[in-house]
C-alpha cells in the first residue's frame, strides 16, 4: 500500500483534507491501514457503516482504553477522567447528570438568546463595515459560540473570550498561530478571569510551551473553573452548570469538584471548536456554489436541510480514535486487541453507498444521515443547540444581505483532527 502518513500530517490539511486519497481508500475497502509519523500507527475506518459500527459499540471499542485523540496521550490517568474519553458506566452516569440539566426551560432560554445574539452579530457586521467587508471567522462567527456557552457554563458574557483562547491552544497546538494564543488580556475580565489569566502558560527558554492536552498546560482554565464552581454553589444561577451542580437527588452521585472542571473543560474547548469552524465552513459551502445559495435566498424554507448538508460537506470534526479491546472485524478486516481504531467522520459523510453524489453540495438532500454530530453513546449532547445557532445565523445573513462572495482565499488550520477556519474575508452588500 502507498504511505498514508500524509493523512495524519496537520500540513496536508492547511489546503483543506484529502479527498481524493480518502475516496480512493474508500474504494478499496472500509478499513485502511494509516502509518504515524510519530506512533504505531492505527485503522482508519472509512465507510459509514462501519463509523457506526465503531461508535456504537464501547464494549468493542473503547474510548478510555487508549483516550479518543489519534495521538497518544501523554497523561493518560488525567484524560481518562474527561467524559469524553469515558465508558460506560462512568460515561452514562455523567451524561444523565447533564441530559437532566438541560432543561426545557433552559432550552428554550437558550434558544431565545441565540436568535437574538444571531441578529445582533449581523447587526454589528453592516453597521461596522462600511465598504461591506469583514472576516467572517473571527468577526461574526467566533461570537455566536462563545456567547451561547456563556449562557451554558453561566460565565460572565465579559469573560468569554477566555474560551477562544483556551480553544485555540488546544485545539489548534498543531499551528503556531493558535499555540499560543492569548486575545483575552483580562482588563475588562472579572476577577475570576484575571487570576486565571495570571495562571497562563508562557514560553520556556526554547519558546515551547507546555502541552495544552494536559492538566499542566491548562492552569488558567483549571483555575477559573474551581473559581466559578465555587461561585455557583454558593450563589447558583438559571444556568445548565448551576443546575448540574445543584443536582443531589436520585441514583447518580452528584458531581465532585474535579468532575465538573473537566466537563468544563469540554464544554468551554470542544463545544465552541466544534461550531467556530462550522459555522464559516457552511458558509464556505455556500460561497463555493452560487447556485446553492441562491436556492436557499429563493426558499428560505430550505434552510433546516442545508445546515444538514453544511454539516456533512465541511465535516468540523474530522476522525475520533477508539481503541480495541479485543480481537475483532471491521469490515472485511482482522483488528487486535490493543489497536488503534480511528473513524474519519469526513470519509463517511461522502460514502457513496449513502450519499447519492457525495462531491455535490445539495440543500434539498433527503435523507442525510450526516454523523458529524457522532453516533451512539457519545453522540454531541449540544447538537440541537448547535442547529440552532446555524439556523439563526444563516437565516439572519441571508435575510439582511444580498450579495455574499469571498473576498479574498480562506486560512485554514493546520490540524489533522478539526477542520477549522482561522479567517474567511467575506465581502457582502446590505439587501
Amino acid at each position: 500500500m502507498a504511505d498514508t502518513s500524509a493523512l495524519l500530517d496537520p500540513a496536508t490539511y492547511e489546503t483543506g483534507p484529502p479527498l481524493a486519497e480518502l475516496a480512493r481508500l474508500r474504494a478499496a475497502g472500509p478499513v485502511a491501514w494509516v502509518d504515524e509519523l510519530d506512533g504505531p500507527g492505527c485503522w482508519l475506518v472509512l465507510r459509514h457503516a462501519e463509523v457506526e459500527q465503531v461508535l456504537k459499540d464501547p464494549a468493542t471499542f473503547s474510548s478510555w482504553l487508549g483516550a479518543t485523540q489519534v495521538r497518544d496521550a501523554g497523561d493518560l490517568p488525567w484524560v481518562r477522567q474527561m467524559m469524553l474519553n469515558m465508558d460506560p458506566p462512568d460515561h452514562s452516569r455523567l451524561r444523565r447528570l447533564l441530559t437532566r440539566s438541560f432543561t426545557p426551560r433552559a432550552v428554550a432560554a437558550l434558544t431565545a438568546s441565540i436568535e437574538a445574539t444571531a441578529a445582533a452579530l449581523v447587526d454589528r457586521m453592516i453597521a461596522g463595515a462600511g465598504e461591506g467587508r469583514c472576516d467572517f471567522a473571527t468577526d461574526v462567527a467566533a461570537d455566536l459560540p462563545l456567547v451561547t456557552l456563556a449562557d451554558v457554563l453561566g460565565v460572565p458574557v465579559e469573560d468569554r473570550w477566555l474560551m477562544f483562547d483556551w480553544s485555540n491552544r488546544v485545539i489548534g497546538w498543531q499551528d503556531p498561530d493558535y499555540a499560543s494564543s492569548a486575545v483575552f488580556d483580562g482588563g475588562s475580565g472579572t476577577a475570576m478571569a484575571r487570576q486565571a489569566v495570571a495562571l497562563r502558560p508562557v514560553p520556556d527558554a526554547e519558546g515551547r510551551l507546555p502541552d495544552p492536552r494536559t492538566r499542566a498546560g491548562m492552569p488558567d482554565l483549571y483555575a477559573y473553573a474551581r473559581l466559578l464552581a465555587e461561585e455557583k454553589r454558593r450563589a447558583p444561577g438559571r444556568d445548565v452548570m448551576s443546575v448540574l451542580l445543584a443536582q443531589t437527588d436520585g441514583d447518580d452521585a452528584p458531581v465532585s469538584d474535579a468532575e465538573f472542571e473537566n466537563m468544563f473543560w469540554l464544554f468551554a474547548v470542544a463545544g465552541n471548536e466544534t461550531l467556530r469552524n462550522g459555522l464559516p465552513g457552511g458558509l464556505i459551502a455556500l460561497l463555493s456554489h452560487p447556485e446553492a445559495l441562491a436556492r436557499l435566498r429563493a426558499d428560505p424554507g430550505l434552510l433546516l436541510g442545508a445546515v444538514e448538508e453544511m454539516l456533512r460537506w465541511w465535516t468540523p470534526v474530522m476522525v475520533f480514535r477508539r481503541t480495541a479491546t479485543c480481537d475483532v472485524t471491521v469490515g472485511d478486516t482482522r483488528v487486535r486487541a490493543g489497536d488503534k481504531v480511528v473513524v474519519s467522520f469526513t470519509s463517511a459523510n461522502r460514502d457513496e453507498r449513502v450519499f447519492a453524489d457525495p462531491d455535490r453540495f445539495d440543500v434539498r438532500r433527503a435523507p442525510n444521515p450526516q454523523l458529524s454530530f457522532g453516533h451512539g453513546p457519545h453522540f454531541c449532547l449540544g447538537a440541537q443547540l448547535a442547529r440552532v445557532q446555524m439556523r439563526s445565523l444563516f437565516a439572519e445573513l441571508l435575510r439582511r444581505t444580498s450579495v455574499l462572495e469571498l473576498d479574498g482565499p480562506p486560512a485554514l488550520l493546520r490540524s489533522s483532527f478539526q477542520r477549522g477556519v482561522k479567517r474567511l474575508p467575506l465581502h457582502w452588500v446590505a439587501g
